[in-house]
């Protein structure tokens, strides 16, 4: 079985996250938050700076880790970590998005996350 390992920012602006839907892809139109696969060596600090750089086109600074979720999907066995984030710089532009908003804790349920992100949803109910 193949496993792979990803970051995923959470990115906070006042009591809002940002969620993402992608627009590519097996899991086309499911909705997660942003970010990718670690590449070899790669910090995870470094590839999520990297993937939002890359996927939103905006500069963010990693917080700490919230959660790290591990999910069996029928294919792979995904790995997943997840950081608060802030933008620093950039107007997180969708670049490999279908489309994007900005969720309050009671919205977190208005749109249809991936399976691996459900937990992560959650437990950010909790936190917010």
């Amino acid at each position: 079985m193949k496993k792979i390992e990803v970051v995923a920012a959470i990115i906070k602006k006042e009591r809002r996250i940002f969620a993402t839907q992608r627009g590519y892809g097996e899991f086309k139109g499911g909705w997660e938050f942003p970010g990718g696969k670690i590449e070899l060596g790669e910090k995870h600090e470094d590839a999520l700076i990297r993937e939002i750089r890359e996927e939103l086109n905006t500069k963010i600074t990693v917080g700490e880790l919230v959660e790290t979720i591990q999910y069996q999907y029928p294919t792979f066995f995904l790995t997943m970590y997840c950081y608060w984030c802030e933008v620093l710089e950039g107007n997180l532009e969708l670049l490999e998005h279908q489309d994007a908003r900005w969720l309050t804790k009671e919205e977190l349920d208005q749109v249809e996350w991936l399976p691996a992100d459900v937990a992560l949803v959650k437990k950010l109910k909790q936190l917010l």
